[in-house]
């Protein structure tokens, strides 16, 4: 049967727009391999004219607006997402492999960032200084940071443009999404909202492309202000390194090799759910997975027992279906980059509990995969897999446990399992993760601030604060007697 390949331009200034160079690449569906659309394959020249127009809405009607109008305009587009979030959500999962059922989820809740952030965009305020000099009033206030690049990974795409897109209007700024060449189809459609909701042209312009070019060419481009990155540490160190030629602000959410700390006092059921979910869930494509099992040697056999039992039961499929509970990854290259660490990991003596590269569906499949006897040194135990990959080792005290979870140049989030409360928080506070859960994971608001220490990252998404990764603080003095002095006068 045919499949109709749906075409996308670039989205420039408001408009619809071709490449340059009349290049459009091909997007695939992770599960059947087959091309679904075409999309822009831009070039230096694309970049160059979307931030041209993104500065020229910083100085036009978008510059005018105050934070109520912003406010009005962020609430509209919350309701366009809420009636469209079940469209979008199969969108998602077509473009990038993951369940249905979970980017429903996500979709669903995407209204609430900019429901929030909408809510604090009439309230970005400075403050007065009391000044040494009773003649002048000292007064700061807190204006948009400029031209933003949000540069954003295929795992949850829409979702962590969002983190990004929400808080940065709300501070006024004007954005330039680059896409992944993976999952470039939703910021495309979300474009299509931002035009109904009524923001001005230039406010938020998508430039599409394959492979590094479009990101090099926005990281390095001397007008663009502020850099909004999510992805691979590596990647995230190139994006930095480009962006410091020009001196351009950064926020980072990179990488992580998250802990889930099991004690002996833990409830078994309840910290095998949090140990599922924290990997095995989104098929290990998430930055914040749980991939490192630190668990009390007296509880090691039960839990991997029972966490080995609930994997070989978890549904592989087609992620449309409502009764598959693992799609594929992503991409031919991660699914070997998976494998091969599996296959080193094996070489180095580890052993397999569970899991393994393919089964018996089509697709990138990665099975569910519980690996013990992991080397603390492999590749395995230390690096991200980016895939449903859980590495086990034990502990024998409490000071062992965190100075193992520590033992990292990550420092993402981090799950703690016991019943000791004192002993929850006592752990809590010597770990250095940017999100700590305490008998729970995974779990996100637009609230609660969220990013990595160390190889981790740079800055905080969602949480008030946020929108301070957007704006510059000016200081203005006001001279209130009139008075004039010749500085070279004495007296």
């Amino acid at each position: 049967m045919s499949t109709t390949i749906v075409e996308y331009d670039l989205f420039i200034n408001g408009e619809w727009v071709s490449p340059v160079a009349g290049r459009r690449y091909p997007t695939a569906n992770p599960y059947t391999g087959e091309t679904w659309a075409q999309v822009g394959d831009a070039d230096d020249a694309d970049v160059d004219r979307a931030v041209k127009s993104a500065r020229t809405a910083l100085s036009g009607v978008w510059g005018t607006m105050t934070g109520f109008d912003r406010a009005a305009l962020m609430r509209k587009l919350a309701e366009l997402l809420r009636r469209d979030a079940a469209r979008l959500a199969k969108l998602e999962s077509r473009d990038s492999g993951k369940l249905l059922r979970e980017m429903s989820t996500q979709t669903a809740y995407l209204p609430s960032w900019f429901d929030y952030f909408g809510g604090v965009a009439d309230k970005i305020q400075g403050s007065t200084i009391p000044s040494d000099r009773p003649n002048f009033l000292v007064y700061t206030e807190e204006v948009p940071v400029g031209v933003v690049a949000a540069i954003v990974p295929w795992n949850s795409p829409l979702m962590l443009l969002v983190w990004k897109l929400a808080p940065a209007i709300a501070a006024g700024c004007t954005i330039v999404v680059k896409p992944s060449d993976q999952t470039p189809v939703t910021a495309l459609e979300l474009a299509l909202l931002f035009e109904e909701a009524g923001f001005p042209p230039g406010v938020f312009n998508v430039v599409t492309g394959n492979g590094p070019r479009v990101g090099q060419a926005l990281s390095a481009h001397p007008k663009v202000d502020k850099i909004a990155f999510t992805g691979s540490t590596a990647t995230g160190a190139l994006v930095a390194a480009a962006a410091a030629k020009n001196l351009t602000r950064v926020s980072l959410e990179l990488g992580g090799k998250s802990a889930q700390i099991v004690f002996e006092d833990a409830d078994v059921e309840a910290t095998v759910n949090g140990i599922i979910s924290g990997v095995f869930a989104a098929t290990g494509q998430t930055c914040m997975a749980g991939a490192r099992l630190l668990v009390h040697e007296n509880m090691h056999d039960e839990v991997v027992r029972r966490v080995v039992a609930r994997a070989e039961t978890i549904v592989l499929g087609d992620p449309t279906e409502e009764a598959t509970e693992m799609g594929p990854v992503n991409n031919q290259t991660q699914l070997a980059k998976i494998t091969s660490m599996l296959e080193q990991a094996k070489a180095e003596g580890a052993s397999f509990a569970c899991g393994g590269p393919g089964g018996d569906t089509k697709g990138y499949f990665v099975r569910p995969t519980v690996v013990t006897n992991v080397s603390l040194d492999s590749a395995l135990y230390r690096e991200e897999v980016f895939g449903p990959v859980l590495a086990v080792a034990t502990f024998t005290s409490e000071d062992e446990a965190v100075a193992m979870a520590n033992a990292t140049e990550f420092g993402l989030a981090a799950g703690i399992w016991t019943v000791d409360v004192r002993r929850a928080h006592r752990v809590a506070r010597q770990l250095r993760a940017g999100t700590v859960w305490i008998n729970a994971y995974r779990v996100v608001a637009p609230n609660v601030p969220f990013g990595g220490f160390g190889q981790s990252g740079i800055g905080r998404e969602s949480g008030v604060d946020a929108v301070r990764e957007f704006t510059e603080t000016r200081a203005t003095w006001v001279e209130l007697s009139g008075a004039t002095r010749d500085p070279f006068t004495i007296g």
